[in-house]
This record gives C-alpha cells, sequence and structure tokens, in this order.
C-alpha cells in the first residue's frame, strides 16, 4: 500500500493515550500521520549497565519542518506504572542547538544512565505535553527480539510448510516451490525441456523480498551465522519456537543447518557449485506454480560454498559431539570445492543478463580482486579444519591484498572477521597474525568514521554513518560489528568506547532516529510503539487484503524482518516518465518521489511496497544480509 497525497511515511497505528499521576493525558507519541515522535528512545528499552540517552528532536529540514517544538526547561523520566518521577534534568542540547546536516534536526539529549532499576519507562516533557514510547530496563530487554530476528530466517524457509505451533496462524502457509519442475526437479535454465537436468535443489531461505536463492550469498548468511554462534556461544538458546527447538541445540545453529543443507544439494560431483535457483514469486509463496531452474557453476560461488561448508565443519562439533559426522561430510565438500576452483578459477556467470536475463534479479558474481578474497576466506575456514600447509600458505601469500584492498568499513566487516579468525588461530602464521591485528587496529583508531562513531558531538543520534546507502540497515548493524570484532579478536581491549560506539547502532535500528521508527517490521507485540507497517515482499505484497500492511490489511506483514532503510540514491525506474510502455508509464510519478526529494540522509525514507517501475526495494525491502548482521550485532547484547 503506497500511502497518497501529503502524508508522511514511517507511520504505525498511534498509540492509545494514558492518563498521568498528574490528572492530565499524554498525547500518543505521533499525533498525526505529518511527523516522526519528538522524543525518541530504544522502543525495547536498555540493559541495566548501558548507557542510556533519549533524543529530543526539532524538526528544521525535510517532510516534518514544519512541526514547532521547543523542549521544555525540564524533561522527566517517568515510572510507566505509577507515572513516578524517577529523576528530571534540563535537556543538553547538542552543538549549542546547530542543525545536525544527516537529518535536518537540532537535537537535544536527556542521559538517564544512572537508571538501573528494571522497570517499564517513558520520557516525559511536561511543559509540551510530549512523551516517548514506553521502553523496559532490563538485562533481557533484547531476548525476545533476537528470537523474532532469527524467526524471520524460519518465514523464509523454501520448501518448508510454516504451521502451527511454530508459525502464527497469522502467516501459516504450505510448503512452497515443491510442486512439478519446481526445486524438488529444478532444471537448467538452458534447458528447461531436458528431464535428464533435473535436480533436488530444495531448502535454503528465500533471499530478500525475491524469492531466489543465490548460492554466494547464501554461503555469506551461513558463514555470518556460524560467526553469531562462536563469537558469543552463551548467547543462544534451544527455545525460539521453530520446528527444531528443544532438540537440545542452539535455534541459529538449527536455522543455520537449513541453510547449509540446500548448499550441500547445490554441489556437483565434480564439487563445482551451482550459482542459483530462480524460483516463481506468488502470495503465499505456495501459491507459486512456474518451474524452478538453476545457473551453472561458477569459481565465485563455489568458493563461497567451500568457506561455507569448512566453517561449519568446524563449528558444528564444538556445539555438539553429534556432529562429527556431518562435519567430516563438510569437510570433503570443502575440499572438493576448493580443488574444483583451482582448476576452475575464472568461471563466471552473470545472472539477469544476456541469455540469462529474468535468471534471479540481483547480481551476485564477482571481479577479479573479490574473487581472490573469496579464495582467501575459503583458505582460512579449510586451514582450520585441516590445518594443511597448502591453505595456510596460500593465506599467508595472499592476506594483504584482501586487507589493501577490502579497507576497514562496514562494507568489508564480513571479509575482516575471516581474516581476523585466522589471525586467532594457535597455528597461523605469527607473524602475519600480529600483522593483521596491527592493521586492524591502526587502520580503524585512524580511520576518521571511528572518531566521529564514538564522539557523540559527531552524530547526535549516536550511530555515525559517512553515507547512506541503498541497504543502510546492514551499513549500520556491520559499523557496530566492526567495533566489537576489534574485542572479540583480541585487537584492543574491552574498551568502553567500542561497546558504546557499537550500542548506538542497535538504539539507532530500535528507534533513536529522525524517523522515530523500530526498522524492524511488525513489532509492536514486541512492545515498539512504532515500527515498519509495510514493506518490499512479494508474500507481503502491494494490495493484499491479508499482508500488505499492519495499518490496512487484516494482519500486515510478520514481524522481525529488516528493511533496508534510508537511502537517498532511491528513484522510480531509468525509463519513467514516459518509456517504460504503456502501463509503466502511468504508474510513473505515482511513487514517493515527491515526498523524498531533497530529503536529508536520514529522512529519506517512506514506508511503502510497490514494484516496478516504482522500486520500493530500494528503499524498503528486506535482505537475509541485512538480518544477519543485525542478528549478530544484537546478540552481542545479550
Amino acid at each position: 500500500m503506497l500511502l497518497s497525497g501529503s502524508l508522511a511515511s514511517c507511520i504505525s497505528k498511534p498509540s492509545t493515550p494514558f492518563p498521568s499521576s498528574d490528572g492530565f493525558t499524554l498525547v500518543p507519541i505521533a499525533e498525526s500521520n505529518e511527523r516522526a515522535p519528538l522524543i525518541v528512545v530504544d522502543q525495547f528499552g536498555y540493559q541495566t549497565k548501558a548507557k542510556k540517552v533519549a533524543v529530543l528532536r526539532t524538526p528544521m529540514v525535510g517532510f516534518d519542518s514544519s512541526v514547532d517544538y521547543q523542549p521544555g526547561k525540564t524533561i522527566e523520566l517517568k515510572n510507566a506504572i505509577n507515572h513516578d518521577t524517577l529523576i528530571k534534568a534540563a535537556p543538553d542540547a547538542w552543538k549549542q542547538g546547530a542543525v545536525h546536516q544527516q537529518s535536518g534536526d537540532k537535537v537535544w539529549h536527556f542521559d538517564f544512565s544512572s537508571v538501573e532499576e528494571p522497570g517499564t519507562y517513558y520520557i516525559l516533557d511536561k511543559d509540551n505535553n510530549v512523551r516517548s514510547a514506553v521502553f523496559k530496563i532490563s538485562d533481557t530487554v533484547y531476548h525476545d527480539v533476537l528470537k523474532h530476528a532469527v524467526r524471520a530466517l524460519f518465514y523464509q524457509r523454501a520448501g518448508f510448510e510454516k504451521k502451527a505451533p511454530f508459525a502464527d496462524p497469522r502467516w501459516s502457509d504450505k510448503a512452497s516451490h515443491i510442486d512439478t519442475n519446481q526445486d524438488l526437479a529444478a532444471r537448467d535454465f538452458r534447458k528447461p525441456y531436458d528431464a535428464t537436468t533435473e535436480r533436488d535443489l530444495s531448502g535454503g531461505w528465500y533471499d530478500a523480498g525475491d524469492y531466489n536463492k543465490y548460492t554466494s550469498w547464501t554461503a555469506n548468511y551461513v558463514i555470518s551465522l556460524l560467526h553469531s554462534y562462536l563469537e558469543r556461544p552463551e548467547a543462544w538458546t534451544d527455545d525460539y519456537n521453530i520446528p527444531e527447538s528443544g532438540n537440545g541445540i542452539p535455534d541459529v545453529i538449527d536455522e543455520t543447518l537449513w541453510g547449509i543443507r540446500h548448499l550441500a544439494r547445490l554441489q556437483n560431483t565434480d564439487g563445482g557449485v551451482l550459482s542459483i535457483v530462480d524460483m516463481a514469486e506468488a502470495s503465499p509463496p505456495s501459491a507459486a506454480k512456474e518451474p524452478s531452474t538453476y545457473g551453472p557453476a561458477s569459481t565465485s560461488a563455489t568458493l563461497t560454498a567451500a568457506a561455507s561448508y569448512a566453517l561449519a565443519a568446524y563449528t558444528l562439533p564444538t556445539v555438539d559431539e553429534s556432529f562429527e559426522q556431518d562435519a567430516d561430510a563438510l569437510k570433503d565438500r570443502a575440499i572438493r570445492a576448493w580443488n574444483w576452483a583451482e582448476k576452475n578459477p575464472k568461471v563466471i556467470f552473470r545472472n539477469n543478463e544476456g541469455s540469462a536475463k529474468n535468471i534471479g534479479a540481483g547480481q551476485q558474481e564477482v571481479d577479479d580482486t573479490q574473487r581472490l578474497g573469496k579464495k582467501v576466506q575459503a583458505a582460512i575456514y579449510l586451514f582450520a579444519i585441516t590445518e594443511d600447509e597448502r591453505f595456510k600458505t596460500f593465506i599467508d601469500e595472499h592476506y594483504d591484498k584482501g586487507i589493501n584492498r577490502f579497507q576497514v568499513s562496514p562494507f568489508s566487516q564480513e571479509t575482516h572477521t575471516s581474516l581476523l579468525f585466522y589471525a586467532t588461530h594457535p597455528k597461523a602464521s605469527k607473524k602475519v597474525s600480529r600483522q593483521i591485528k596491527s592493521h586492524y587496529k591502526t587502520m580503524i583508531e585512524t580511520w576518521d568514521d571511528y572518531r566521529k562513531a564514538v564522539e557523540k558531538s559527531m552524530d547526535p543520534y549516536m550511530a555515525y554513518l559517512k553515507h547512506y546507502t541503498w541497504g543502510s540497515t546492514r551499513v549500520s548493524a556491520n559499523m557496530g560489528n566492526m567495533f566489537l570484532a576489534a574485542i572479540d579478536y583480541g585487537v584492543v581491549p574491552d574498551d568502553v568506547f567500542y561497546v558504546h560506539a557499537a550500542q548506538g547502532y542497535v538504539n539507532y535500528l530500535h528507534g533513536v532516529n529522525p524517523l522515530g521508527l523500530v526498522l524492524l517490521s511488525n513489532m509492536q507485540e514486541a512492545g515498539a510503539e512504532r515500527s515498519v507497517t509495510e514493506f518490499y515482499h512479494n508474500w507481503f505484497k502491494d494490495g493484499s487484503e491479508v499482508w500488505d500492511s499492519t495499518v490496512y490489511s487484516k494482519v500486515g506483514p510478520a514481524p522481525g524482518f529488516v528493511v533496508g532503510g534510508p537511502n537517498p540514491s532511491y528513484s522510480e525506474a531509468d525509463c519513467c516518465p514516459a518509456g517504460c510502455g504503456d502501463w509503466g508509464n502511468m504508474q510513473c510519478g505515482t511513487g514517493p518521489n515527491q515526498r523524498l526529494t531533497d530529503q536529508p540522509d536520514m529522512k529519506s525514507y517512506y514506508e511503502f511496497n510497490t514494484s516496478w517501475p516504482i522500486n520500493s526495494w530500494e528503499i524498503t525491502e528486506n535482505s537475509n544480509g541485512y538480518q544477519v548482521a543485525y542478528i549478530k550485532l544484537l546478540s552481542k547484547f545479550l
């Protein structure tokens, strides 16, 4: 559903006013669809020892700049049950009232870090009768939020029935893509009528709002989830209410196994790994009936799969000794994939181009330098499970090319995690280990973005990004992951500045942003007063009477999906306004271009889920890449 007219984005159903102990009624946090809240907090809450800062905002530039708000002289932290005041203080103006360019706001801070008593609270500006969302202080405040984020992957499972008690009845569906000529008997896209090319390529996850399964990306998701477990094994429990819950294995591992098993089906007998499975789309997913096809093996897909097989072979026995046999089989797969890539160093397959047009949507193929990075990554995990000198030699001879090519940044965080993993292996080359850690430390501490991220004077929302791009939520989550990696892998001591910097990105994703919006879908029942109401996804499609929107449809999308986030580069398709054909031309200009034009970067967001040529996927589409980055970050705060 695309909101019409001048209505602003990011609007959940307004919260119900509630009486205070002072005898007046507190207004909802958003009085209309014209603006976002003026006092923003992490809507789920804060751990007892965490830094806790509410942001008060006066919009000066952007869609909500007509709002007139000047914070009162005193701001209060109130108990949401009995409305007692715990602390009160004058708000602290950011940069003496300067306008923050990326948000277009003047900002004040109200620090209530001293309050550690578990409970339910809100921030009140009594002079203006303005409040924040209600939130909790508790050391378990993020536990259920993390469960929802992992369960979003469960809802993304292909070929698996979503039924009670594991799926909420509001989002139940039969197993998808298992009809004739679908995933159980997918065919080579070059030979769609040749039954001899049929392969069982079932399982895996829908990659994003589209249902395709991209091998390199799926393997990256597996690697990220495995690192999430390895870096914080104590954070993970066996009670996420997925079908495997209660089996004695942490549910994050059970969910990861769903991806690993699919990747295993993609491997050819010669060791190469197929690059993509193209799948039909419908709402709900089980209604998709068109055939599934696959693309050929490629070097990049094979190397990334090799890395995922090897890291899984390393990780699974640390979870439970019953995985020893599975680990041996995955080790064999990883070695065979490596050997194939050695013999086939530059087999390229660019889906959705030329003869492969309409096979998939996103392009997963990489350039020569990135392919080398994938090979280094595969060698790192293969060395971890074999301690074979050939992998160690390859790493030592090529690791620095990866470092020089991928500077420390949120766009390369996964690459550096692999290098840091190698640097902590007891049998890694000591010289190379020191150089990797030293290089990471030097770059992160001399990186201008680091200084801006750890100093709130650089970003009043305490989640600094130099650039907001397509998928900015992933960038934000990986900024946090980047700082915590320095602690996790012994690059720096347990530095409070790194922890606070990482926490800022958690708070940002949970509503401490100029939109006052939790950037996860439909989280109201999990405690958020304002979360994403609609986003681009073929299940929760535009116009669906059931799943389109939490505001306009019966139930809206399932909870816990991380959306793309603010993206100032958004535009309608290049063919607009007159080159998209008769139907497309009629759609041009019906999107939110006018609403998004000339917005500050952090306000370049609008809730809509229309397809081509409006291209809402550039802003609102979910991605498993965003999901696993967020899951990894949040797990560090349990």
